[in-house]
């Protein structure tokens, strides 16, 4: 492989050629030639098809689910087309876990999961003990209740939990980050790129990193983001921050970039939004089931347009003036 063939490639535009690559299979003739036109727009986007090519004959992923499957995972992805120049040691690694993984679907711990949802779904499960667990998009966790505790381990994404009473065992939620204990109480656990977030809708839950002493109890209305070594500041808990178990997004004054980064995970393919108009501020609700619904709702608002190339490639830019 050479130096250029391994240089590392944005998240966005590995997203980019991650969709592509699902799409491509029954693309029409004008797909195609879209698809040819964002190839050759950038020696980045050929990169990273490049890149992504290796690692589908690395893995020797025939077409079909386990194609679609490991593709669709996009950070397990990102993290093993980024180590393709790291040498051949981490491709065995790779093709390890996959193996291990049985369809080499990845990533291992999500596929693995007791219970999980794909992107866009919402599942609610009822546990054992009686307790609701409300699992929102991509999300997976497995359930480890023994004769000492009932244990969630939370492998990714967001879940809303009601707990069971009547119960003497602890109810712990565990991550990699940390435990949240359970003291009789209805809460929101997230997975984030910085940690995971806690948040508390009813009585209260003790924090605890994983490497840190430290444990913090939170009451009724307040989150923190737990790190493996300690807790950030105590805040209060975001406008609606359970609205997608009713299948809203609610919004107060937030920025486009993140209200658009949060939609993005209610659907497949690359969702963006332009630099111009990251920094515009929003107010409202926004349906989860029909994205593209939610997207059209910024038009009357914002001075913006949705720009659609496929099915796979959405972003929100500056609105244009119309030619005369």
């Amino acid at each position: 492989m050479s130096p250029a063939s391994s240089q590392p490639v944005s998240a966005r535009v590995l997203d980019a050629a991650i969709a592509w690559q699902l799409s491509l299979d029954s693309a029409n003739p004008v797909e195609r030639e879209e698809f040819a036109k964002w190839h050759a727009a950038h020696e980045e986007h050929a990169r990273a098809w490049r890149q992504l090519g290796m690692l589908d004959q690395r893995f020797s992923v025939a077409s079909g689910p386990a194609r679609t499957a490991l593709l669709q995972s996009r950070e397990g992805i990102r993290r093993r087309v980024r180590k393709l120049g790291s040498g051949m040691a981490s491709v065995v690694a790779v093709i390890g876990l996959a193996l291990f993984a049985g369809e080499r679907y990845l990533p291992v711990d999500y596929w693995l999961a007791d219970q999980r949802t794909a992107t866009g779904e919402q599942r609610t499960i009822r546990l054992t003990d009686g307790t609701l667990i409300n699992l929102n998009t991509h999300s997976a966790l497995d359930v480890r209740f023994d004769e000492k505790q009932r244990l969630i381990v939370l492998q990714e994404g967001e879940i809303l939990v009601e707990t069971g009473h009547g119960d003497a065992r602890p109810f712990i939620v565990e991550t990699r980050e940390g435990s949240m204990r359970a003291l009789g109480t209805r809460f929101l656990v997230k997975r984030e790129t910085e940690g995971t977030r806690l948040s508390v809708l009813q009585s209260a839950v003790a924090a605890h990193p994983e490497s840190n002493q430290q444990e913090q109890i939170l009451r009724e209305g307040q989150q923190v983001l737990i790190r493996n070594d300690g807790l950030g500041p105590i805040q209060a808990v975001n406008l609606g921050a359970d609205a997608w178990t009713r299948g809203m997004l609610v919004v107060d004054n937030t920025r486009l970039e993140d209200l658009v980064h949060e939609l993005a995970r209610y659907r497949r393919g690359h969702l963006g939004v332009t630099p111009e108009v990251a920094d515009l501020r929003i107010t409202g609700s926004f349906p989860l089931k029909d994205t593209n619904l939610a997207l059209n709702a910024l038009l009357p608002t914002l001075p913006v347009q949705i720009e659609q190339h496929t099915q796979w490639w959405v972003t929100v830019a500056a609105k244009t003036e119309a030619k005369p």
